[in-house]
């Protein structure tokens, strides 16, 4: 029965192109729907009152309520869970604000439809059609009017227990395994913050860029401890609402605190670790204009009442303060203290602090050069011509104490820190 009526179902051959979908339920199955809708060049709506924005915007999916999903879909695909709120949630009511000839599919649970409700609007030719894997009573009665409408396509409920997703299943287990192991991080786990493989994609590299901002940050403390108070600022043009930060937050924890302890901190523990070591975490958002396409401008790291060795590092208010982006890709870092720099987040960093004038950049670079340390990237950053500077040099290799010796003997260079990255 069911090949039979698969066979002469009235989807085969229509186009989808330009029509709307709304998936109802925007958790993972909804999500993969909607990535395959829009693949099909249809136009994705979902409603989900509990899916976060940034979720649906990295895959080009508007939320919607639930009255202007179904009254505005030429398909409405179900995939929500079954409570007394949505028990029977599409009954007569709520066919009769669709759309006539709206396309109904429902893979979620048998009991958000209104059995009856839905024969009706078969029956009046609101619901064109309608194509169903799951029912009220399962399976349902062989004489089931749904199961026997002519304009019902039926399936059996059983897509996890075939082979090829059994197949699917076994290599998704054995990837996610890997890149465990390999310390990436991992939009299935059950017990970090719930992102979804689009949101952890686009973030991927700002990740990077919050763990090695910390990383540097705790490196310019005076013997690395006493840090209690950790202010975290990020610049988007996206709403607050729109950006989940809780893997930047536990990232930039994992930056300030593996250095200084034999804490292996990652994002499942990284509020508990913060926590027992006293550490307390703040976050801003700093809203700008413009476009909300990247999901961050910049990321911001300050160290509140701690002695810094590197007094360059040290803004206005006495904070420890490193600033970076996310260009073409890669982490930059674009500020230390008061100073603007560009220099990529690779390899090593040396920090000099020194009186702008001609020369210095030269004197170190021989130096370097000389003790075969290769440069990768340089930037200065300076107040004013003739007043205060900082070099901020990507290199290599780690220089030996002779090096760092007389870089710190090179006249006009006031101070200078080796940093591991």
């Amino acid at each position: 029965l069911y090949q039979r009526k698969w066979q002469r179902s009235k989807y085969v051959g229509v186009s989808l192109v330009g029509k709307t979908i709304a998936i109802m339920g925007f958790g993972k199955v909804g999500s993969e729907v909607a990535r395959r809708a829009k693949g099909l060049g249809m136009d994705v709506i979902a409603h989900d009152p509990y899916a976060p924005v940034d979720r649906a915007r990295a895959i080009g999916v508007d939320l919607v309520s639930f009255d202007d999903a179904i009254s505005t879909a030429d398909f409405i695909s179900l995939h929500m869970p079954l409570t007394p709120s949505t028990t029977k949630i599409f009954n007569d009511e709520t066919f009769a604000k669709m759309t006539k000839g709206v396309r109904l599919i429902n893979v979620a649970r048998g009991g958000v439809v209104d059995e009856e409700a839905l024969l009706r609007a078969l029956d009046n030719g609101t619901v064109a059609q309608a194509a169903l894997d799951v029912f009220f009573e399962e399976p349902p009665p062989k004489d089931s009017k749904l199961v026997h409408h002519e304009n019902v396509t039926v399936t059996p409920h059983l897509g996890a227990s075939t082979t090829e997703a059994q197949e699917g299943v076994a290599l998704e287990i054995a990837e996610a395994v890997i890149g465990a192991l390999k310390g990436e991080l991992a939009a299935t786990a059950v017990n970090a913050p719930m992102v979804s493989a689009e949101v952890l994609a686009e973030l991927s590299p700002y990740v990077v860029l919050a763990e090695k901002l910390g990383r540097l940050a705790v490196q310019l403390v005076a013997g690395g401890s006493g840090i209690k108070a950790v202010k975290i600022v990020y610049s988007s043009a996206r709403d607050p609402d729109d950006l989940d930060t809780r893997i930047l937050r536990g990232m930039v924890t994992k930056g300030i605190v593996e250095p200084i302890s034999s804490a292996f901190v990652n994002i499942v523990n990284a509020d508990y670790v913060a926590k027992q070591r006293g550490l307390r975490i703040i976050e801003e958002q700093i809203l700008l204009d413009g476009s909300p396409e990247a999901p961050i401008n910049s990321i911001q790291v300050q160290l509140a009442n701690v002695e810094s060795k590197f007094a360059g590092a040290l803004s206005d208010d006495g904070d420890i303060r490193v600033e970076g982006k996310v260009k073409d890709g890669t982490p930059h870092l674009t500020l230390v203290g008061p100073f603007s720099v560009d220099v990529s987040l690779e390899g090593n960093l040396l920090l000099c602090r020194q009186v702008d004038q001609p020369g210095i950049i030269g004197k170190v670079g021989l130096i370097l050069g000389t003790m075969n340390l290769n440069v990768n990237f340089m930037s200065v950053g300076r107040i004013a011509p003739g007043k205060q500077a900082i070099m901020a040099i990507g290199i290599d290799e780690e220089p030996d104490k002779e090096a760092l010796k007389l870089i710190g003997e090179t006249p006009s260079v006031q101070e200078f820190v080796f940093l591991k990255l």
